[in-house]
């Protein structure tokens, strides 16, 4: 089967309040063409791989970063072994300056083996990158972090967070699903996970519908874009995304943040506890438990508090730092 998708919605010049009023209100993925096309590490990004390592390595600190390392067999493609309790690739410590020497010498071979660092702060590793490639897009102080390595594949998975990924060198492919494909998607352990997130088991470039027919209707909903170095892709939260690193060095920096107070919960933590308690009622007192859920959590039926004094909403009332510490409280105590 091979893939094809409609392409994502494409703005330039976006302002912190198009962001805000009209971008993420409407909870669709938007890539924002030429978001970071003065960061000094895009211009180095546009010279070259040696060009960007060397800017990277004058920020590094000395700092380990842990390296997931597979062989070339792989091809990129990070994902589950032979069992789906294995992994096909190893995690290994290092120091940024000495990952980019090897990934430049990996550069060279025909079929190198597979290296990725993701998901790290840079005010730890590189201080002094964020100043020195600054946006003003968000409202409110996120730190970046960065990811490199050579062409990989990140399988389809979900943030809990909206994000801002920026391409700083290499080209990306990205391909996003609506959170309702969730189902057709073929999602893999919740508990064992290969960076945090679960991912979905079908392979974007060889897709099985003979184990998973319900993903053709997924991938008549999926929508792709290729980002070059300065481009950006705001990815709003729970949408499923694919992302294929294409070049022999790429470096992305992305900032996650969400629109809820600190002292706010993890949904994900929710959907496990869930599991627990929910999932293996009857049928009969879990659809009553889903209509109960709608009330109180979707608020199908408007405020389910609207009719109680201020007083007396307790746990329904507006969330604080204290009414966030009262409900946690509770719950470890419910939860011994």
């Amino acid at each position: 089967m091979s893939l094809s998708f409609p392409p994502l919605e494409e703005r330039s010049n976006v302002t912190r309040e198009a962001l805000r009023g009209e971008i993420v209100p409407a909870y669709r993925p938007v890539v924002l063409r030429g978001f970071a096309a003065d960061w000094p590490a895009v211009r180095a990004g546009l010279e070259g791989p040696e060009a960007v390592a060397a800017y990277l390595k004058g920020f590094d600190a000395g700092a380990t970063v842990e390296a997931f390392v597979g062989p070339p067999e792989i091809d990129g493609r990070f994902f589950y072994g032979d069992a789906e309790r294995a992994l096909n690739f190893e995690r290994r410590p290092g120091g940024i300056s000495a990952i980019l020497d090897d990934l430049l010498a990996l550069g060279q071979e025909a079929r190198p083996p597979s290296v990725y660092v993701g998901s790290t702060l840079t005010s730890g590793v590189l201080p002094g990158f964020a100043e020195a490639n600054r946006h003003d897009l968000l409202a409110v102080p996120v730190e970046p972090r960065i990811w490199f390595g050579n062409a990989a594949t990140a399988q389809t998975h979900y943030d809990m967070a909206d994000n801002i990924a920026v391409v700083v060198a290499g080209r990306r492919r990205f391909t996003l699903f609506p959170p309702e494909q969730t189902a057709n998607l073929y999602v893999g352990p919740l508990d064992f996970t290969l960076a945090g997130q679960p991912i979905s088991m079908v392979r974007l470039d060889d897709p099985d519908l003979d184990r998973y027919p319900r993903f053709a209707e997924a991938a008549r909903r999926g929508l792709a874009a290729e980002l070059e170095p300065g481009d950006a892709l705001y990815i709003p939260t729970a949408w499923w995304h694919h992302v294929q690193s294409l070049d022999s060095l790429n470096v992305l920096v992305n900032y996650w943040w969400r629109d809820l107070p600190p002292e706010a919960g993890s949904a994900f933590e929710v959907l496990v506890h869930g599991l627990l308690a929910v999932r293996h009622l009857p049928k009969s007192r879990r659809d009553a438990w889903r209509a109960i859920f709608d009330h109180y959590w979707f608020e199908a039926d408007g405020d389910p508090a609207a009719h109680l004094p201020e007083e007396r909403k307790g746990v329904l009332g507006p969330l604080t730092p204290r009414l966030a510490q009262s409900i946690r409280a509770y719950l470890k105590q419910a939860l011994k």
